[in-house]
């Protein structure tokens, strides 16, 4: 067997052997002996010095086996240090070549939080110093392990890659992969003493600096799908991964512990100071302090991956601030997810208002490559110039360091505004506990039903069918016809269209304004639909994110005049669906065209192929319609 086959051998067993007695078993003994001879080999060719070590158990079997090298000028011993291993996955469906750190001197040093703190700056700081790292392989693992050792691997990870058994094992790919990772392990050398010598606790200075430099050397992935609006409304029932589908995308898109911040909404948020904070004068001087919040502090943040990324700050005519740069350059600036996590405990027209507001006035203007992006303030500057010290607000916005001088000083004239790389999630439920939703709210949000759009499926808990394509902020904010692709090169599909489904809304509360027409045509600039299909997918989307969630009322609300028969109504709905089935024929399944089917613009299949779904907009307006007739009042929202 060669390098591949024994690696595949020994996973493939893993479960099986576990239920068997440990002492002197067979794949115990290959995987000490066989699997770990090869490594010696390729091992003693690089660096003779290096050291092998290989665990399946002590007196039991292990929950995560390994097998490790260890440069002695490093470490010599898998407790503490840096090195590369190999993990296998506690449920026998894979392993990882990961470049780890030793956890459990660490963690009986310091305590288990601040051995973890200390993992992830050493993990920053040796992306910043070795960018090659950042392009090598993957930062989060996921070993399935039961144990404490076995979980403990994770958040030690520095880079990683995976290998699943399923799928066919290229043994020179293996061999090559591996002497990739000892070539970047030799560089750590002479890094490791410097490390050894920095006391990141007493520098946090130096860890956010860290951050912010190995954030900055990351690209956005070649195939990321940019949204057309950097506000999302994620609603579903509880436990359906709403929350944990934007901790994903933060890590498809960036780093989870840099590009993503969790907020919990409280029942008790009434207004803006509670997303944004305050000026407080409760000091014994009576002088003016503002008080910042995790939020703020994280709005900061996007902003300086702006400033990192070297992209040219300055103010317009109108005293706002203009980011300027070129399309390239946005390559390197990462979106950055916040997520408000039940965001309707509170009434979001209220403590979100200064977001709401200043989210309309988000402006891109492009010419050929080169863009300006500006927006209203969010922070303004007539707040920052009440405060008798700025200094302690630029501190704790992360804006201490010398490079930000020059943007410190625009922030205190023109205020603190949107980065254009800031994408908030809201996870809605709608249930007695929460509050509903105005249209104003709506028309400023993307709605995804999570059901619809990323449904559970039990049949694949353990190992999913589909995957979710990476997500990014938008890079436009007002249609033009030069942005449109060739399938709808003038727009007139799009409008045609909408204006198909305002006829229908014609003196209801829920007719559609320019803005509608704005952010539909924006949809199609961002999913650039290359046929009639993939075009009327986008219509099918943009009719479930945009419009059907406006609609809401009893029978009488949504019910309208038939033109033939004056004294017969029908509802809203049922003539909506009329309309749709001739404006969305290639995509609605009717008795003649039953395997109708459209793409889905978020999803693929495992293996990358286009993932075919039915028209969510059909099933929608008929789920809507059914809950009208059985209770007499319906909504968008499960």
């Amino acid at each position: 067997m060669n390098f591949a086959e024994k690696l595949k051998e020994f996973t493939s067993n893993w479960v099986q052997a576990t239920q068997e007695p440990f002492s002197n078993h067979w794949l115990a003994n290959f995987f000490r002996n066989d699997v770990r001879k090869d490594i010696e080999t390729l091992v003693k060719d690089f660096d003779n010095t290096y050291q092998v070590k290989a665990s399946a158990g002590a007196g039991n079997w292990a929950n995560v086996p390994w097998l490790s090298i260890l440069n002695p000028k490093i470490t010599t011993t898998t407790q503490d240090g840096i090195y590369p291993v190999y993990l296998f996955k506690a449920d026998g469906s894979g392993f990882y070549l990961s470049l780890n750190q030793g956890t459990t001197i660490p963690t009986k040093e310091l305590g288990k939080p601040k051995a973890e703190r200390r993992a992830e700056s050493i993990k920053q700081y040796l992306l910043s110093q070795l960018p090659e790292l950042n392009f090598w392989g993957q930062q989060e693992i996921d070993l399935r392990a039961k144990t404490t050792l076995g979980q403990s691997y994770e958040p030690f990870n520095i880079i990683a890659k995976y290998y699943d058994i399923s799928e066919q094992l290229d043994n020179a790919q293996l061999k090559n992969d591996f002497l990739e990772l000892l070539n970047i392990y030799r560089q750590i050398q002479p890094i490791y003493k410097e490390i050894k010598t920095i006391d990141f606790d007493s520098q946090p200075q130096l860890h956010t600096q860290i951050n912010a430099s190995a954030v900055m050397k990351k690209s956005l992935p070649d195939d990321v799908t940019p949204l057309s609006k950097p506000f999302l409304l994620l609603a579903g029932i509880s436990g359906t991964g709403k929350t944990r589908f934007v901790r994903e995308q933060a890590k498809l898109t960036g780093s989870l512990s840099d590009t993503y911040c969790l907020t919990s909404v409280r029942p008790d948020w009434h207004e803006p100071s509670d997303v944004l904070g305050y000026i407080s004068r409760l000091g014994g001087d009576g002088s003016a302090e503002y008080i910042t919040t995790d939020v703020l502090q994280f709005i900061a943040k996007a902003w300086r991956a702006i400033i990192d990324a070297e992209l040219e700050l300055k103010a317009d005519d109108d005293s706002r601030l203009i980011i300027t740069g070129d399309k390239d350059q946005l390559n390197q600036v990462l979106p950055y997810w916040l997520c408000l996590d039940e965001m309707n405990l509170a009434p979001v027209e209220q403590y979100f208002a200064d977001y709401l507001s200043v989210l309309e006035t988000r402006e891109w203007q492009w010419d050929d490559e080169q863009f300006n992006y500006c927006c209203d303030p969010l922070l303004k500057s007539a707040t920052i110039k009440q405060l008798e010290d700025k200094d302690k607000l630029r501190k704790a916005l992360g804006f201490a360091d010398a490079m930000y001088d020059d943007a410190w000083d625009l922030f205190c004239s023109h205020g603190l505004s949107l980065p254009f790389n800031l994408i908030v999630a809201g996870t809605v439920n709608m249930d007695e506990t929460t509050h509903g939703f105005s249209r104003k709210v709506i028309d400023r949000a993307l709605s995804f039903d999570f059901g619809d759009f990323f449904p559970n499926d039990f049949d694949h808990f353990f190992e999913s069918n589909v995957t979710h394509n990476a997500l990014s902020y938008p890079i436009y904010s007002h249609a033009n016809k030069r942005y449109l692709p060739e399938t709808d090169s003038d727009g007139y599909k799009s409008i045609e269209f909408l204006k198909s489904i305002n006829k229908v809304l014609d003196n209801t509360p829920f007719q559609l304004a320019f803005r509608a027409l704005n952010e539909l045509l924006l949809a199609v600039i961002s999913a650039d639909p290359k046929d009639e299909q993939q075009l009327q997918a986008v219509w099918d989307d943009f009719l479930m994110c945009k419009v059907l969630p406006r609609i809401e009322g009893d029978y009488d609300k949504l019910a309208l005049m038939n033109e033939a028969t004056s004294n017969n109504e029908q509802s809203l709905l049922t003539e909506l669906a009329t309309i749709l089935k001739q404006e969305l024929n290639d995509i609605w399944p009717t008795e003649n065209y039953p395997d109708n089917l459209r793409p889905d613009l978020y999803r693929k299949n495992a293996d990358d192929s286009v993932l075919s779904i039915t028209c969510r907009s059909k099933a929608k307006l008929a789920w809507m319609q059914q809950r009208l007739e059985r209770s007499g009042f319906t909504s968008f929202w499960p």
